[in-house]
């Protein structure tokens, strides 16, 4: 006799039939059906959605700041453009301390990265801590040179987690601050007179 699709089947055990609710308190899930006694969850329809806090403003929308996070090691690079460099009336190699002075940077602790939009047509040499490849190119093209610099700002050398430099740690050792303890004033007066010694 050939199979037909009637006679298929599913393994025992691998189907399950549906709760029957609200079928009379003697089947125990009568009445209320495993619901409870009336309020939000008890009526038909989707519950809740997640972060619904009984209708009180939601933490995402009380803490606006608080979305995401902030990298506190994070390089925080003086970045300028060709464009800038193009403005620059500069006799010799333009170096950090050069644009320091001339109020493009912030400032030496900041490692310098030239990018380069904007267009250059004259011949610069340039000395940075990072170049992009377009604005190395570019640099080059219009028969300047770059030179890249070792980066020794705080940023390098701040240990991951603790954000402790050097310096610091050697006056938490010499219990700056603490009773009976140098001031840091005095501290740092000992560092360098040490290391010129």
């Amino acid at each position: 006799m050939p199979m037909t699709l009637d006679d298929l089947r599913p393994n025992p055990g691998s189907t399950k039939s549906k709760k029957r609710l609200g079928r009379g308190h003697g089947s125990g899930s009568g009445k209320t059906a495993g619901r409870g006694t009336k309020g939000q969850k008890a009526r038909s329809g989707p519950s809740a959605g997640r972060g619904f806090e009984g209708g009180q403003l939601p933490i995402q929308q009380r803490l606006p700041y608080k979305r995401g996070f902030t990298n506190i090691y994070k390089t925080q690079w003086a970045v300028v453009n060709l464009s800038r460099l193009e403005e620059l009336a500069v006799s010799g190699p333009i170096t950090p301390a050069v644009l320091v002075e001339r109020g493009v940077t912030r400032g030496l602790e900041f490692p310098v990265k030239i990018l380069g939009d904007g267009e250059l047509t004259k011949a610069v040499d340039v000395e940075a801590h990072a170049f992009s490849a377009s604005a190395a190119e570019r640099i080059h093209a219009a028969g300047g040179t770059v030179t890249t610099l070792e980066r020794t700002d705080r940023w390098v050398s701040a240990r991951p987690r603790s954000r402790q430099l050097p310096l610091n740690r050697e006056l938490k050792k010499a219990r700056v601050g603490k009773v009976g303890g140098p001031s840091r004033k005095e501290a740092l007066a000992a560092a360098g007179a040490s290391s010129e010694a």
